[in-house]
């Protein structure tokens, strides 16, 4: 199969991500290392933000949206387990929980004891578990475009086709060429250049024993069981979505008892290809949080 002819990523776009929104790994106190990248401060007390990305890409992919929302507080990305400098899951077909322990492991070692959590795509089958094990460390959960995954036993043949496709592709293409024939999509006809080439950059780096995991948390799990959440939930999905349709992502919201917000002019990556009206949305969750938290304060004398 031809690779699509894809726009190169500019170096100053590297130099920019390594200038702003640099990697740095993060040390767990069980052992492993989990790679984050971070900017901004919670100003006067705002919670912050912690973002966690889909299958097919990584922290680098949230630097627009993260540097749009610095000016208000602190927003932290990371590798999931497998991606990028972060330690592998030890188990070969881990579940919503393995990640979601990761992840409370992740804040302790980073001292964060209450957030919001936002999870794209495969993030949203990391995120839920996360929530329902221990719901007092976050405000809110976000979810953008949320996979569903195909745990429940209705959707079992689905998940075995799902997994032998993915791994079939791998196998015949490998990463790079995976790259070349997927990238294009996670995004609409309305993306720019740059964005199309974040996309691309993004999932030419996975690591190959991080994305079959990832695989296989995606064909193991059901989101809808974690639905609703024990914390305040917001769904939002790119309105040009073709991995994970509106009508899909609707489900979703409808489990967790909220509308879905359709982000404009955006398919699957909708924080890359428009990062404002990603921002903006999670700007709102973020007041609403905020607003919970401070009417829950009990009142000095």
């Amino acid at each position: 199969m031809a690779e699509l002819a894809l726009p190169p990523l500019a170096a100053d776009q590297l130099d920019r991500l390594e200038q702003r929104f640099a990697a740095r790994p993060v040390v767990l106190a069980a052992g492993g290392q989990v790679s984050v990248r971070e900017c901004g401060s919670a100003r006067d007390g705002a919670l912050p933000l912690v973002c966690l990305h889909g299958i097919g890409s990584g922290s680098a992919s949230w630097l627009e949206a993260a540097l749009l929302l610095s000016g208000r507080t602190r927003v932290i990305a990371w590798d999931a387990p497998g991606y990028g400098a972060s330690t592998p899951l030890p188990m070969e077909a881990p579940r919503g929980d393995d990640y979601a322990r990761r992840l409370h492991a992740l804040l302790d070692a980073m001292g964060i004891r209450r957030c919001v959590l936002v999870g794209h795509s495969l993030g949203a089958l990391m995120a839920a578990p996360a929530v329902r094990q221990d719901a007092e460390r976050f405000a809110a959960l976000a979810l953008i475009s949320p996979a569903r995954g195909y745990g429940a036993a209705a959707r079992a043949a689905d998940g075995a086709r799902v997994r032998a496709q993915r791994l079939q592709t791998l196998a015949e293409l490998g990463i790079a060429g995976m790259a070349a024939q997927r990238s294009a999509r996670l995004v609409s006809g309305h993306a720019s250049p740059v964005a199309r080439a974040w996309v691309h950059w993004n999932m030419a780096r996975l690591h190959e024993h991080g994305y079959r995991q990832a695989v296989e948390l995606l064909c193991g799990s059901d989101l809808l069981a974690d639905l609703p959440a024990p914390v305040p939930v917001q769904v939002a999905c790119g309105a040009l979505d073709v991995v994970t349709p509106p009508p899909a992502c609707a489900e979703v919201a409808q489990a967790a008892g909220v509308a879905l917000h359709a982000i404009a002019d955006a398919g699957h990556a909708s924080y890359v290809e428009q990062p404002a009206a990603v921002a903006q949305w999670l700007g709102g969750v973020l007041d609403v949080a905020m607003g919970a938290a401070l009417a829950r304060r009990p009142e000095r004398p």
